[in-house]
């Protein structure tokens, strides 16, 4: 078994002492380092085997990477290689934009969770295209979603034109793409979950993926993610409107702009989404209810608070077809990932 499942506590103190950003970028600096020395060999090769099917696709398991950790999918490979059955990665918009003012992601430990008000900060497409592409994750049957948003900006009345730009470049390179509408940090977005904002934006995406799937001889699955702040009628409203637009699976959920789990705590009062153990009993809400509505055959992708694999089991019970994580994976350590596949490979057991 790796060091890094046995070395991460020591490694997590230290990450700890950081500021929350700058733990990020050096933790996914040293997990690249540790890959290209084959230091995580052992961690892919320890997860079991758990097949599923998720829109279509063959996953090696059901436990997969959310998508922010790695926003402009320069670190495929080396997060692929911790065992993941899938990997998604993103948000990335058409232009480069550095996202918001620092400080913009704080920890708060005793909820084992985060705040982030990043802004959807990345090189842009062109660069992300580069990245994946020389990526070998895929090459070697891995699953790799890719994650599209708008630029700050532009005018939510224009949020369709960035989508299509999004869709279009990253295409021929995804094996599925995720349509990201529920980010509480750029301004209005989540004025796009609103059914008539929602069913426009989805025609246009999915005329735009006809031709694509013409030009290039494939159909790539498209998702949409979606928040946990949802009243049960705007839950079914976007449950009625994705299957009719032929979206293939939802994302359900984002981060929560409620604090009520984490009132008093320090940085308890930062704006962002908060992301952990916080989310799990919200998204697990939103989840039964889009199982409800959506029938047993459309995929839901359950995410938001997975610490443990008692968590992931719960998605997966609520009516989860697959998760994934990464607010867990930063208090946890990779150890998580094994953790979560063996509790929904064995059905709970």
């Amino acid at each position: 078994m790796s060091i890094l499942f046995h070395a991460y506590p020591l490694a997590r103190a230290a990450l700890f002492a950081m500021d929350a950003e700058t733990a990020h970028e050096v933790t996914l600096k040293s997990l690249q380092r540790a890959y290209e020395c084959g230091a995580t060999r052992s961690l892919l090769h320890a997860a079991p085997l758990a097949p599923v099917d998720l829109m279509g696709l063959r996953l090696s398991n059901p436990v997969g990477l959310a998508a922010g950790l790695d926003k402009n999918g320069a670190y495929v490979d080396a997060l692929g290689n911790l065992g993941f059955g899938f990997i998604e990665v993103g948000t990335v918009t058409p232009r480069a934009q550095p996202g918001n003012p620092k400080p913009r992601l704080f920890r708060l430990p005793r909820a084992e969770a985060l705040i982030n008000r990043l802004g959807f900060n990345n090189q842009g497409l062109e660069a992300f295209i580069a990245n994946v592409t020389r990526s070998k994750w895929r090459a070697d049957g891995g699953i790799l979603g890719l994650n599209i948003g708008k630029n700050a900006d532009t005018p939510i009345e224009r949020a369709a034109d960035d989508y299509l730009i999004g869709l279009s470049g990253v295409y021929p390179h995804a094996d599925y793409v995720t349509v990201n509408i529920s980010s509480p940090n750029t301004k209005n977005l989540r004025a796009l979950q609103s059914s008539d904002e929602l069913g426009g934006l989805l025609a246009q995406l999915q005329e735009r993926r006809k031709q694509l799937a013409d030009t290039h001889g494939r159909h790539v699955p498209l998702a949409v993610k979606i928040a946990p702040d949802l009243t049960t009628e705007q839950a079914d409203a976007i449950a009625d409107v994705l299957p009719r637009h032929g979206v293939d699976g939802v994302i359900a959920t984002n981060t929560t702009l409620s604090r009520e789990a984490v009132a008093g705590q320090p940085h308890a009062q930062e704006a962002g989404g908060l992301s952990g153990p916080p989310v799990h009993e919200l998204s697990l809400a939103v989840i039964s209810r889009l199982r409800e509505r959506l029938g047993k055959d459309f995929a839901i992708i359950g995410v938001g608070g997975i610490v443990s694999g008692r968590q992931a089991r719960e998605k997966m019970a609520a009516g989860a077809n697959a998760v994934q994580i990464y607010t867990g994976l930063i208090y946890k350590g990779p150890a998580l990932v094994r953790e979560c596949v063996q509790a929904v490979a064995v059905g709970g057991a």
